[in-house]
């Protein structure tokens, strides 16, 4: 770990970033009547984690080195260059990731069937990068648009944070997501919730581990988890009138 009080404040739900508008295809889920009880519940949060859940972690961790390896690049350039040299090689290191980053968000684009999910991703990835802007020293991309987990590594390179932090961050925010729009869609006991979630926690672990090994691949060899049906659920949550959740 890089920094566990960062990444605590990271992966904080209280960040304001809008996560808690969001369910993760949860409430979906509940009015469709797949979720309606904790067994339930833990099956739904498995099937994120082993789908949505690797995919989001790889994703992060790759964004994440990227962003971190071109902020290297451009810190020794300026500590080892004469001034106008270390500009151009800074601008070369910024431009270098944001083509990294550009290429993960086609790559999630290309992952994500439903354009309701696709614009779900895209909103929370602008709200945690304006949130990322004005905790941390981030570096401008000219892209206030990205998916929320590429925006996410983004976020966590700039904290100090390296790729299995940020895969940990993304795998453990697409479970405690829909566990705590659980308490209010079904009213659940919220000491029994998070007691499912510690029981998820070495789950967790496991898939933050893993996809941090990714964090250099191409981008066609990362993870494409399949769940076509929130995808399908997502097109229909869009467009009722009345919902708790944006997502």
């Amino acid at each position: 770990m890089s920094g566990l009080a960062t990444l605590l404040v990271l992966a904080d739900g209280r960040l304001p970033s809008g996560g808690h508008a969001h369910s993760s295809g949860l409430e979906a889920a509940v009015v469709a009547g797949r979720v309606a009880d904790l067994d339930s519940l833990a099956g739904f949060l498995t099937g994120r984690l082993a789908t949505g859940g690797r995919t989001a972690a790889a994703f992060a961790a790759a964004a994440a080195a990227g962003a971190a390896a071109a902020a290297a690049g451009a810190a020794a350039a300026a500590a080892g260059a004469a001034a106008a040299a270390a500009a151009g090689a800074r601008a070369e290191a910024a431009d270098d990731a944001a083509t990294r980053l550009d290429a993960l968000d086609e790559g999630l684009d290309a992952r994500t069937p439903s354009p309701a999910l696709r614009r779900a991703s895209r909103t929370q990835g602008r709200a945690l990068l304006r949130a990322g802007r004005g905790i941390w020293a981030m570096p401008t991309d000219g892209r206030r648009d990205r998916h929320q987990p590429v925006a996410l590594g983004a976020v966590a390179a700039a904290a100090g944070l390296g790729p299995a932090d940020a895969a940990l961050a993304a795998a453990y925010g697409l479970v405690t997501g829909p566990a705590s729009a659980a308490v209010r869609l079904l009213g659940l006991d919220p000491y029994a919730v998070h007691g499912l979630l510690a029981r998820l926690a070495p789950q967790i672990d496991a898939v933050a581990a893993e996809t941090a090994t990714m964090a250099g691949w191409p981008v066609d060899e990362l993870p494409a988890g399949s769940a076509p049906v929130p995808e399908v659920d997502a097109e229909h949550h869009a467009t009722w009138e009345v919902r708790l959740f944006a997502s």
